[in-house]
């Protein structure tokens, strides 16, 4: 039994050039959808995320209330629910699996939307880290469809110092023996675990490990918090499915389309949507300074740090810093109440 429903796609064409047969959209929604459709919020999972990790965000008496909301979180591709290398039928499975973009995933979620929800506006895009990404380029591809948008910890693309940071993450997992160029028979451990422990020295700022705040979280010391916050989450995964969605955060670029044809300010001049974006103060993948240089070209766009010691970790909704997550619903909430852009 499933919590979600799954979207058939069917053989669809990637921006590659390649097709992916019976592609799948795995999604889940929450709330009703008003007789008028004026309450959708589309709300992209992040790297790695399931819907099931968003549902934080959805709660009476938070921005994102399903009782006043229509949420629809749909899956993104790699992450196996939705088609990824480990529930993908040969010869695209595993390390074969088809290079999906954020455009790809997006056309996806438009068709979804629109051709089965029947869905032609949205009152909020919004998502953290990859689910900025794909916040971003709902805004530029279909401004006639988005009436607002609250990235958090996220930007219109990936830097080169992202893709390089990425790079080690990818090393990490691939060095290890058992990974055997994705045609693995067990799961490659030692490979995951490394790949925690680099994730561990990016996503926390610097401030967070001097002042050794992950006592103050319930670990018993710096290795019993590298080993149970992330190595041992990342042992119940894909490795080819955190490779896929890798390549897709790497490529991430709003602009790269044919409509834009790498004309970055072209592509951040068309979000006409009223935009809140919300870089973590201290993330090293997604730094202020990226989303300042987007803001100052977006029309209708304001910039607002999260004041946070947790570094990429700043827009989630885990618990461990109630003032990160009060300050984001506020700006949920604040965003929501102005008029939106479309007539």
């Amino acid at each position: 039994m499933t919590d979600y429903e799954m979207y058939e796609l069917g053989d669809w064409p990637l921006e590659s050039g390649e097709v992916l047969p019976d592609a799948r959209l795995a999604y889940k929604t929450y709330g009703n959808l008003a007789p008028s459709h004026d309450n959708v919020v589309l709300f992209p999972t992040a790297y790695g995320q399931r819907h099931t990790d968003c549902e934080p965000f959805f709660q009476e008496g938070l921005a994102l209330d399903p009782q006043r909301w229509f949420i629809v979180v749909p899956n993104m591709f790699g992450n196996g629910l939705s088609s990824s290398p480990s529930n993908t039928r040969p010869p695209h499975d595993r390390g074969r699996f088809p290079r999906m973009t954020i455009d790809d995933m997006v056309r996806a979620q438009h068709r979804l939307l629109t051709e089965h929800l029947g869905i032609e506006r949205l009152a909020l895009v919004t998502g953290t880290s990859m689910g900025a990404l794909q916040t971003f380029h709902w805004g530029a591809h279909h401004p006639e469809m988005v009436e607002r948008i609250l990235p958090t910890c996220g930007a219109a693309r990936c830097s080169v110092h992202n893709y390089v940071f990425l790079e080690g993450v990818k090393a990490a997992l691939t060095c290890d023996p058992a990974f055997k160029d994705g045609d693995y028979e067990e799961r490659p451990e030692r490979g995951l675990r490394a790949m925690g422990r680099v994730w561990a020295g990016w996503a926390l700022s610097q401030a967070f490990y001097r002042e050794r705040r992950y006592l103050e979280l319930g670990f018993a010391d710096l290795e019993d918090y590298l080993v149970r916050a992330w190595e041992e989450p990342r042992l119940d995964r894909d490795a080819n499915d955190m490779l896929s969605m890798i390549w897709t955060w790497q490529h991430a670029d709003i602009a790269a389309s044919p409509r834009f044809n790498g004309d970055f300010a072209k592509a951040l001049a068309a979000i006409e949507a009223e935009a809140i974006v919300m870089p973590g103060s201290t993330d090293l993948y997604f730094p202020p300074e990226d989303n300042a240089y987007e803001v100052a070209r977006m029309p209708h766009a304001e910039l607002r740090p999260i004041p946070s010691i947790f570094g990429h970790g700043a827009g989630g909704r885990s618990g461990r810093s109630p003032e990160d997550e009060a300050f984001v619903d506020a700006a949920l909430k604040e965003l929501l109440a102005r008029p939106g852009r479309l007539r």
